[in-house]
This record gives structure tokens, C-alpha cells and sequence, in this order.
């Protein structure tokens, strides 16, 4: 007969039947009872007032009888907390009954008991479990010194559980040892700057022995502490490796992940060319391949965390791209991801299968896949030279099919080709134009509109093409307005005589017709760059742009270093740290991997006179990084992150929330950029329409103090030094600096002073990647070694030849 007889409703006074049932001197009957007890309690009756009643059942050797007893303890403690006391003593004498089994169910539902009144009688059951002989115990109870202090933290700390529990650690049980580690991991959570799991190798070696041994929970405990732990040397992080591998071929995916967890962090202190890191490499692939055929959700996480991987190590996955390939019955969430794998894996190798594959998924009927898939044959296209041609082809036979979302990603992707590849596929313009009538989505207009002015030299009727979107200018969007200001002023700025009017026109409608502070700002400035220097005006609107990258969709290093050693986590689908989702008190402790053997892998200026501590890089806060226990490794004393670049080469920030897809320009180059506008070199005087001048009402009239001279500074601002680095973050290394602009080109002023007790030499600089793609012209200069109490004033020379890559926000700058 089933249990379903007990949910029945039943005759009135049903209380005060159970009553009668629980006070019975049969035990069945009274069994039945208490499941009619529960029963209730299920559905969401209210049966607390046989609270004292059901607790007198406690006194029983029917174990099923006790677990129910216990189970409604649990639910009505609480609310009946002066009752609760009651069953105390029955708790205490549970802790010594002679069944293993009644002393875990006492302890564990201690534990579950969530009343202040009676936690300090339960301390003294708790330690006699703690240091029960039978493992099964011992477990229950670690787990319940967690619980425990989640109620009563000082009183868990005043008794003594948390040693208990580090004792625990080295138990001769691997279940007692995997609850130990569970236990201190979820306590040390809510105190960071505790220090509970203080791991050595000998506990470290304690902890690869049970884990071959637990539970795949209690695995993934194990291994999510192993990951927390810096190994003294590249030798120790290897056999940590070794013996951590064969989780790998784990059937519980959380297990697999955690332990890739492991591997892709200690992997940074693996030298590249030992042939274990080469075998590593390889083991890694098939199990990350294998969590691509469990269901789509599983996918999804898998795929989130191979999509951190493969931007950490892109060789792992190189051979191969075709589980990646999308399948029919593919929910879009898992395709969406897939496709974006792929991109990241797409090489000169596989160009030819992966082409192939986006230009069949272009066809499909899901209209943000088939977005999706063009734009990814654009961004092959950037990424792999030698496709670029073959891309572009498939693009054109796309934008033939007149599908208007088609249509309009392809427009999108070819601005950026162009970009990647001037004087190349210009031949394919006059297709584009054919199409301009069907754009409606601001980018692609944006984009189109960038075109049409980049390349107005090769256009007959570029002015009635950008004249007949200046008809509904307001109704556009910021983006579309921008860019057809920059785009109409560029045709002038190659036809003067036949745009005049136009110009003007585009002007008046960004100045004074305009609400928006970003296009009113820039119509202001070129109004003024074109009715001073007409010259000035050709070399900062005309000027050559750098080369776009296809890595600017890529997470910036140091997160994707945090991220690294959350996989498997939450932080890993979300690709955010916790600290940006977690909320609560509890302190999220910032990670990042360690440093590499024999390499400088953090940003930083080094010094090799003193050693620092290890501080995770955070938004502009100050990076320092850890020297490690590395033998070859110079101990790196700071690693700047300068957010905020004020008085960066004189600019003035325009345009801070909208982006110009057609002006990403380098500050050095004399461009604007994003929204900066620079006034360069001096140049000779050419005659201007008078109606060009900028109305004196604007606040314009002498901002970059042209008047003293065409073209020219008079008097360049720099702004004072502010201190980026403090001595008491790197260990006595104060670092101040600024910015200015020397003749036509950038400098970083800085001032290094030892407020340490030790001299301070072998000085070096390195730029992370930015925006603008600043880096060293030239090598630290710091001739002799810095003495206590010493400052060594720096200028160092900067270019915008280093590698770009798209910061939030934009003028970030990580050294």
C-alpha cells in the first residue's frame, strides 16, 4: 500500500485524533501518526500545535520513526523555539547511542536547528561527534560546524570546531576529508581575511589521496581548494597536475570542469617547452569535447567556460573545430555560442571548412543566427588575411539575395573589411550603393554612411547620396548623426567647391537645431577647425587610420585571468567576476592565476630590490603582483592601471557614449578618436567662405587658442603629477606621473621615488593593450640605482604602434 493513504482528508477534530495517535501505545500506531503528522505539514496544514506530543515520540529505537520526529523538529524549531529546548536532552543522549547512524541524525539535524536559545547545548554533542570513531559521523559533523556558524560564528571560534575541523583535514577517511574542506571553503567565504585553509604540501598531498576516493561532490570540493592553492615551484605544480589529470575522465561534468580549473591555472607555471605542458595540452581536449554531447543546457556551460579557455589557450582546441559546427536541432542559445568558438579557432588552416560552414548558416531561417553568422564571416575575414578575399566574395553573393537583414549585417562587416584592408575591395562599393534604400537599422546606415564619405573621391554622386539622408537628420539616431556629420564633412573636405552648401547645412543642423551636447560638440569643433585651418582641419578629419584589429572583441587579460580561476562557476557563464553579481555582505575575494615560469607576466614597472604581495588588478585601482617562489623570476614591483587620462594629449573628450564606427583614429596620428579632436602641426593659411565662421555666441571662440597663430599652440596644458602607485602598495616604490604632448608627440613624465630601506635598480616598463595602441618608444631610462629616499624624474617617449584593443572605458590604460 502506498504513502498516499496519509494525505487523505479526514473527519472533523482531525487534530485531536493525531493527539490520541501520538499519545498511543503502539508503536505502529503511533508511526502512522507522526506520518500523518507529516503529511500535514507537507501540504501546508499548520500541525505545530502537536509540537510537544511528536517530540515525545523522540524516545524511540525505530530509526524511520526518529528521522520523522526529526524532520518535523526542523520545520516547527523555529517557530516554537521555548519547545524546541525540550528535545535537548534527547539530542545529547543520541549523540551517545551505540548506532552510527542516530548519532549523525542527531547531529546533522542539530546543525539544521536554526535557534540561538539552544545552540550552546549542542557544542558539546557536536565535539564528541567531531572525534566520533565511526567516519560517517565524523562527516555529518564537519558539515555541521559550517551550519553552525553560519548561526553563531563567535561561539564556533571561542569552542575550538574550526581547529577540529583543520584537524579533519588530514583524516584517514576521504568523505571525512572532502566534508572538512567543504566545511572551511563555505566558512572562509563569508570571512575572506581569514586564512582557514592555510594549505602546505603535506595537506595538499592529504587532499590528491582522498580524491580519488569521495563522492564526485566531494570531489569537486577537493578540487575548487586545490585551485586556491600557489605551489612553491614549477615542479610541485606539475605533480599536482599529474595526479589531478585522471579527473578528467570523470562522468560528472562539474567534476571535469573543476579539475580543467585546476589544470589551466597551475598550467602558468609550466614552462612551454617541457613535454609534459605539450602532453597536458592534448589531454585536455577530449573531455571538453565530450561535455558537448550532454543536453543543451550542459552545453551552454560548457560551451561559456571553452569560449574563457580558448581565449587563454587557444592551442588546446585547434584541431578541433568541427564538434563545434552547428547542428539542425541546436537550441540558438547553444549555436549563438558555438559560433562564436569558432571564430576564435578559425585559422588559415581551417579557413576553407569554417567559410563554408557560415555562408550554409546565412541561409537558415532564424533571423539573429543567420546576423550572427555574417558578422562572423566578417570577422574572419579580419582575423585571417589570406580569407579576405574569398570573404568578401561570400559576402557579395549574401547581399545578392536582397534579404534585408542580410543586407544590412554584410554592409556592416565590409566597413570594417575596408578597414582592415584599404585600397583593396573598394571595386564593391557601387554594389553598396545599390542597396541604400533598404537600410532602416541605424549601424548599417551608420556604416554605409562611413563608406560613402571615406570613399567620396570614388563616388560620382556621394553629395545626393549624403544629401538625401540629411532630409530626416533628426529622426536618425545619435550614431547615424554623428556619422553623417563626420561623413558630410569629409566630402567637403575632398570637394570643396561643390559641398559648400551641404556643409553648411550639416553644420547649422548639428549646432543649433541640435539637443544632443556629443553632436552639437563636434559640429562646434569642426566648424571651427574648418573656418580657421582648412589644412589643420584635412590632417585631423582625413587623417590615416590605424588598423583595426579582430581581437577587440576579446575579454580584457586580467579578467579573463579572474575568470580562469572561476570556471565551472557562475562567473564562467556570466564571463563577470562575482564581485559584479554577488550581492550581500559577505567579501568576494578577487583571484588571478599565478605568475608565469621565468616570464613577467604582469604589466608592471620591476624592480628587483624588494618583493611584493600579491593584489588582483581592479578597475583603477593599483595592480601589484606576486613574485612567487619562482627561481627565475624578477619579483615585479607594480603594475599600474591609470583610468581617467586627464589632459591626455590636450584632448577634448566629445563624444563619451556614442561610438563613430568610421573614426576610431589614433591620438598620435594628429585623428580624432572615439570623440577626440587635436589640433597638430602648424600649416600654412588657405582662403575660406566667411559664412564658415563659427557664430562668437558658441564659447568656441578661442578654445584652442588659434587666433595667436594658424594652426599653432601657443601654450600646450599639462596636467600636475598625481601620485599612481603609493609606496605603502609597493613595498616603498612611489610612482607620480602625467601626460603631455612634446612637439607633436606624447609622453609619460614620471617621477620614481624610493621611500624604502633598500636600494632599487633594474627598472622596466610595459604596456598592456588600450584603445588607442600606445606604447614605449624607447626603454626605461633610470641610469643608476635608485637610493633610499631618492626621486628619478622620467620622460618617456610614447607611440601608437602597439596592439589595440577596445577598453571600457575607452581612454583605460593598464601599465
Amino acid at each position: 500500500m502506498t504513502d498516499s493513504k496519509y494525505f487523505t482528508t479526514t473527519k472533523k477534530g482531525e487534530i485531536f485524533e493525531l493527539k490520541a495517535e501520538l499519545n498511543s501505545d503502539k508503536k505502529e500506531k503511533k508511526k502512522e501518526a507522526v506520518k500523518k503528522v507529516i503529511a500535514s505539514m507537507t501540504v501546508g496544514k499548520d500541525v505545530s500545535a502537536l509540537f510537544p506530543d511528536v517530540v515525545n515520540c523522540m524516545q524511540t529505537d525505530n530509526l524511520e520513526l526518529k528521522k520523522l520526529v526529526y524532520l518535523y523538529l526542523m520545520n516547527y524549531a523555529k517557530s516554537q523555539p521555548d519547545m524546541a529546548i525540550m528535545a535537548v536532552n534527547t539530542f545529547v543522549k543520541d549523540c551517545e547511542d551505540p548506532n552510527p547512524l542516530i548519532r549523525a541524525l542527531a547531529v546533522r539535524t542539530m546543525g539544521c536547528i536554526r535557534v540561538d536559545k539552544i545552540t550552546e547545548y549542542l557544542c558539546e554533542p557536536l565535539r564528541k561527534c567531531l572525534k566520533d570513531e565511526d567516519p560517517y559521523v565524523r562527516k555529518t559533523a564537519a558539515v555541521c560546524v559550517a551550519k553552525l556558524h553560519d548561526i553563531n560564528a563567535q561561539l564556533v571560534e571561542d569552542q575550538g570546531f574550526l581547529d577540529t575541523l583543520k584537524d579533519l583535514i588530514s583524516d584517514s577517511n576521504p568523505m571525512v576529508v572532502a566534508n572538512a574542506v567543504a566545511a572551511l571553503s563555505e566558512i572562509a567565504e563569508s570571512h575572506p581575511n581569514s586564512n582557514l585553509l592555510d594549505l602546505n604540501p603535506q595537506s595538499i598531498n592529504k587532499l590528491l589521496t582522498a580524491l580519488n576516493e569521495c563522492t564526485e561532490w566531494g570531489q569537486i570540493f577537493i578540487l575548487d581548494c586545490l585551485a586556491n592553492y600557489m605551489p612553491k615551484d614549477d615542479r610541485e605544480a606539475q605533480s599536482v597536475c599529474e595526479r589531478v589529470t585522471p579527473r578528467l575522465s570523470h562522468a560528472n561534468s562539474a567534476v571535469v570542469l573543476s579539475a580543467v580549473k585546476v589544470l589551466m591555472k597551475f598550467m602558468e607555471m609550466l614552462s612551454k617547452d617541457l613535454d609534459y605542458y605539450g602532453t597536458l595540452l592534448k589531454k585536455l581536449a577530449p573531455p571538453l569535447v565530450t561535455l558537448l554531447s550532454a543536453e543543451p543546457e550542459l552545453q551552454y556551460v560548457a560551451l561559456r567556460n571553452i569560449n574563457l579557455i580558448v581565449q587563454k589557450r587557444p592551442e588546446i582546441l585547434k584541431h578541433e573545430m568541427k564538434v563545434f559546427f552547428v547542428k539542425y536541432n541546436d537550441p540558438i542559445y547553444v549555436k549563438l555560442e558555438k559560433l562564436d568558438i569558432m571564430i576564435r579557432l578559425a585559422s588559415q588552416a581551417n579557413i576553407a571548412q569554417v567559410l563554408a560552414e557560415l555562408k550554409e548558416y546565412a541561409t537558415e531561417v532564424d533571423v539573429d543566427f543567420v546576423r550572427k553568422a555574417v558578422r562572423a564571416i566578417g570577422r574572419c575575414a579580419i582575423k585571417v588575411e589570406q580569407s579576405a578575399e574569398r570573404c568578401v566574395s561570400t559576402l557579395l553573393d549574401l547581399i545578392q539575395t536582397k534579404v534585408n537583414y542580410v543586407v544590412q549585417e554584410a554592409i556592416v562587416v565590409i566597413k570594417d573589411i575596408f578597414r582592415k584592408y584599404p585600397n583593396k575591395y573598394e571595386s564593391v562599393i557601387a554594389t553598396l550603393c545599390e542597396n541604400l534604400d533598404s537600410l532602416d537599422e541605424p549601424e548599417a546606415r551608420a556604416a554605409m554612411i562611413w563608406i560613402v564619405g571615406e570613399y567620396a573621391e570614388r563616388i560620382d554622386n556621394a553629395d545626393e547620396l549624403l544629401e538625401s539622408f540629411l532630409e530626416g537628420f533628426h529622426d536618425e539616431s545619435t550614431q547615424v548623426q554623428l556619422q553623417l556629420l563626420t561623413a558630410i564633412v569629409k566630402l567637403f573636405l575632398k570637394k570643396p567647391t561643390e559641398t559648400q552648401e551641404l556643409v553648411q547645412q550639416v553644420l547649422s543642423l548639428a549646432t543649433q537645431d541640435s539637443d544632443n551636447p556629443d553632436l552639437r560638440d563636434r559640429g562646434y569643433i569642426y566648424w571651427r577647425l574648418l573656418s580657421t585651418d582648412p589644412v589643420a582641419a584635412k590632417e585631423v578629419v582625413l587623417a590615416e587610420k590605424p588598423l583595426i584589429s579582430e581581437e577587440t572583441d576579446l575579454i580584457e587579460p586580467t579578467l579573463l585571468d579572474e575568470l580562469i580561476c572561476y570556471i565551472g562557476t557562475l562567473a564562467s557563464v556570466y564571463h563577470k567576476p562575482p564581485s559584479a553579481f554577488v550581492e550581500g555582505s559577505r567579501g568576494v575575494v578577487h583571484k588571478s592565476l599565478p605568475p608565469r615560469t621565468g616570464s613577467t607576466r604582469e604589466f608592471g614597472v620591476f624592480s628587483t630590490a624588494h618583493k611584493t604581495q600579491q593584489i588582483s588588478p581592479r578597475g583603477g585601482s593599483v595592480a601589484v603582483s606576486s613574485p612567487a617562489a619562482s627561481p627565475g623570476l624578477k619579483p615585479p614591483s607594480a603594475a599600474l592601471a591609470l583610468c581617467g587620462l586627464a589632459g591626455f594629449g590636450n584632448g577634448l573628450e566629445l563624444s563619451s557614449g556614442t561610438r563613430d564606427p568610421g573614426r576610431a583614429l589614433s591620438p598620435g596620428s594628429g585623428a580624432a578618436t572615439n570623440g577626440w579632436m587635436d589640433v597638430f602641426a602648424p600649416a600654412p593659411s588657405t582662403a575660406m567662405p566667411t559664412n564658415l565662421g563659427a557664430p562668437l555666441s558658441s564659447g568656441l571662440g578661442d578654445l584652442f587658442d588659434l587666433t595667436g597663430g594658424v594652426g599653432t599652440l601657443s601654450g600646450s596644458y599639462v596636467a600636475p603629477k598625481t601620485v599612481w602607485l603609493p609606496a605603502m602598495k609597493a613595498k616603498g616604490l612611489e610612482i607620480s606621473g602625467t601626460f603631455s604632448r612634446q612637439v607633436g608627440s606624447i609622453s609619460m613624465d614620471l617621477v620614481l621615488t624610493n621611500k624604502a630601506l633598500q636600494v632599487m635598480s633594474d627598472f622596466a616598463i610595459q604596456f598592456n593593450r588600450n584603445s588607442f595602441g600606445l606604447a614605449p618608444a624607447a626603454p626605461l631610462q633610470v641610469h643608476a640605482p635608485l637610493a633610499p629616499n631618492q626621486s628619478v624624474e622620467i620622460s618617456l617617449p610614447l607611440n601608437t604602434v602597439g596592439s589595440v584593443m577596445k577598453m571600457d572605458p575607452l581612454n583605460n590604460l593598464q601599465v
